[in-house]
């Protein structure tokens, strides 16, 4: 018997991300055409009629949707890979109840999550052992206050209305925080 020796070719990891994010680009800007041609063209429904719309509609926002999870997904677990849960830990624990919920909090406003991508965020904060409380700051407000929001409010309606928005998203989050830290020590 022969042994064929086969050699390995290692991909270097930067090559691995760069064609991962060139696929998922290419993914993003052909999602819209494919979804018009299949349905106007591949199933002949009219463009503007209800139904055609409705499944023009389905057929895009499905991949986007499942786009953007994977990315975001992806993009955490990578960052997560960087920043260990101990520093995370240390930074957010170590400052107290209402200083650590504050600060998950505007941690939570500038990360541009959405409530299904905080999760993995917020699993691991828990796993990586920071209180319940100081967690759920950093899920309230990560979904609640927008970048976009906020950005559009300042443009239509002026600095008071934005700031406003921002103040009150944080006193929501850092307030649920709060009682969900007090609950979860009387258990």
């Amino acid at each position: 018997m022969t042994a064929i020796v086969l050699r390995q070719h290692r991909v270097p990891l930067w090559a691995t991300v760069a064609s991962g994010a060139v696929l998922w680009l290419v993914a993003w800007f052909v999602a819209l055409p494919l979804a018009n041609w299949l349905t106007y063209d591949v199933l002949g429904l009219q463009a503007g009629s209800q139904l055609g719309d409705a499944i023009a509609f389905f057929l895009y926002d499905v991949p986007k949707v499942l786009l953007l999870l994977t990315g975001i997904v992806t993009v955490v677990s990578f960052l997560r890979s960087f920043v260990s849960p101990e520093r995370v830990r240390r930074t957010l624990a170590g400052r107290g109840v209402l200083p650590g919920a504050i600060a998950a909090a505007g941690f939570g406003v500038i990360t541009p999550f959405c409530s299904c991508s905080a999760v993995p965020l917020f699993i691991g904060f828990v796993e990586a052992g920071v209180p319940l409380g100081v967690t759920f700051a950093f899920l309230v407000s990560s979904p609640m206050v927008n970048e976009v929001a906020l950005v559009l409010l300042w443009g239509l309606f002026g600095p008071g209305v934005a700031i406003a928005y921002m103040a009150s998203g944080l006193v929501v989050a850092v307030a649920a925080g709060l009682v969900i830290g007090r609950l979860g020590d009387k258990s």
